[in-house]
């Protein structure tokens, strides 16, 4: 689809070709250096089929039960109107920006086995529960991915118009019906690429097996990676393992893009819902149930994380807040470069789309590579390109910064292009009329349009490169670490209340962070 029918500047073409050539170079360059030093003659040995078993049956199972929740939670959600009901819906978008490793001390604070559950049931006699190996990275995808599949599922009811249900009333439809002709289409349609895009992220989960995984048998492919290069430094294997789970990768963001069906239905009035069908008292009943265990399941591990870390975090040492230090600059700098590169690519995306629209569409396929190759696999790319000429232990920051960057590119580009090609088509052909400079034509003409978009996508990128646990064990010595990584070192040596201290300092600055960029956004624009 072309965005503007504007004639390509040379501006266009140095700053979009840069960020797209780091880009290639992040992703493609990255899995080709994988290529050139995996032993492809080798064959898999049979604990590397376990582990590909493992990684594939552990996304299966997690995936499956996301889903499965989240379906009579999505239709609660959208069909009763209760107080709190927004409250809910805006806290489910919490993990998504919570650190891994934040919510990972929460589970155990909750589901370990001096846990909440665990204490509870030991009144019965019951052992302790243990939550390390498959139950705990299935348990901890769950708990990250039920707000994901809950709100997709919301948004596919809300496309479905009333007259549907209020028809299939006035019809004397029952509930069995109504679901069967008309949720059961919609689900048909959402699901499969739900399905998809969970199974891809519990695929390329690195701090979720990390801390709750290892062992021979609960060993993912990225945790393979890691144990590969930092213990064993056998970079052929490394290698062999990135290119499979590139690949696997790359398979499933293609069946996602191909069974990512949208809903269609006819149009309708933007009226709200009433069920007429399911105002028995037991649809109530199992709606107040799911509504309940779903939010306690959600909010038990972050409300733990406060009440465990608010008496640790003020006698915390000098080494947490020098690792604080680290974390801000780390995802400052990365937020600066991911919003750079998105501006620059989606600037060239507008300006070559009318002329070359598979060139616009071929440089956005590409800026999403970075979801199939995932950050370990750029991070292993990296770490046996730099080898060689430097030790990659001496720039683990900036390459951090850097990769976390790439990762953020995706959501960044997704939210500043179509604001850039609506600025474009609305004042672009006005500005030059108007013989504005490139600076004073991008400053008021076409800024004022992005600095919300922009703010958010700066706040997001912020707040996932302070949570990331993936390229920065790879990279750091041990007189370097950021936040999660400390945690994790904490966490590793049985020091719960000082992680939990962390743990607090790190949900705080990483929210503080998102609201200072987000609100920075929306913040007037003056032009002088």
């Amino acid at each position: 689809m072309a965005y503007s029918t504007q004639p390509i500047k040379l501006i266009h073409l140095i700053f979009g070709s840069s960020a797209f050539a780091l880009l290639l170079l992040l992703t493609l360059g990255t899995v080709l250096v994988l290529w050139l030093n995996a032993d492809i003659k080798a064959t898999l040995s049979s604990s590397d089929w376990s582990i590909i078993r493992f990684t594939v049956s552990q996304a299966i199972v997690s995936a499956t039960i996301s889903v499965l929740i989240a379906i009579p939670t999505a239709r609660a959600l959208f069909f009763r109107n209760f107080k709190g009901r927004k409250f809910i819906l805006t806290i489910m978008g919490a993990p998504f920006i919570l650190p891994t490793i934040v919510a990972i001390l929460g589970i155990i604070a909750v589901w370990g086995r001096s846990g909440y559950i665990s204490e509870f049931i030991s009144n019965f006699n019951i052992n302790p529960l243990n939550i390390y190996g498959f139950t705990g990275v299935v348990l901890a995808h769950v708990f990250f991915n039920i707000p994901l599949a809950t709100r997709f599922i919301v948004q596919g009811w809300a496309a479905i118009p009333i007259e549907h249900f209020r028809l299939s009333a006035q019809l004397g439809i029952n509930t069995s019906g109504i679901s069967q002709h008309i949720e059961r289409p919609m689900l048909k349609s959402v699901i499969p690429g739900i399905f998809l895009i969970i199974f891809l992220l519990c695929i390329s989960s690195f701090a979720v097996a990390l801390a709750l995984g290892g062992g021979p048998k609960a060993t993912t492919i990225e945790l393979a990676i890691y144990q590969s290069l930092r213990f064993d430094f056998n970079f052929a294997k490394a290698a062999q393992l990135g290119i499979i789970q590139f690949s696997l990768c790359a398979i499933l963001g293609i069946m996602t893009v191909l069974f990512s069906k949208p809903v269609q239905f006819s149009s309708g009035l933007d009226i709200k819902i009433e069920r007429w069908d399911r105002t028995h008292f037991r649809y109530l009943l199992f709606d107040i149930f799911i509504l309940t265990f779903v939010c306690l399941f959600l909010f038990l591990p972050l409300l733990s994380i406060f009440i465990r870390g608010i008496i640790p975090i003020f006698s915390l040492p000098n080494t947490v807040w020098i690792a604080a230090f680290n974390s801000i600059l780390v995802a400052i700098v990365s937020s600066i470069i991911s919003i750079g590169m998105a501006i620059s690519m989606s600037g060239l995306i507008v300006r070559v789309s009318h002329k070359f629209p598979i060139t616009s569409q071929t440089i956005e396929i590409v800026s999403f590579l970075t979801l199939a190759a995932s950050p370990f696999i750029i991070g292993t790319g990296l770490f046996i390109l730099i080898f060689p000429y430097i030790s990659p232990f001496t720039i683990a920051l900036p390459i951090t910064a850097l990769v976390n960057a790439a990762m953020a590119l995706p959501f960044a580009l997704r939210m500043i292009l179509p604001a850039m090609a609506r600025a474009e088509k609305n004042y672009g052909k006005l500005a030059d009329s108007l013989g504005m400079t490139k600076f004073s034509r991008f400053r008021i003409a076409i800024w004022p349009r992005l600095r919300r978009p922009v703010g958010f996508s700066a706040g997001l990128a912020a707040a996932l490169s302070m949570g990331d646990l993936g390229v920065i064990t790879l990279f750091a010595p041990v007189d370097v670490a950021t936040l999660p990584l400390i945690m994790y070192r904490l966490m590793s040596s049985y020091q719960i209340s000082a992680a939990s201290g962390v743990a607090l300092l790190l949900v705080s600055l990483s929210i503080l962070l998102f609201w200072v960029f987000d609100r920075g956004g929306q913040l007037e624009h003056n032009i002088r």
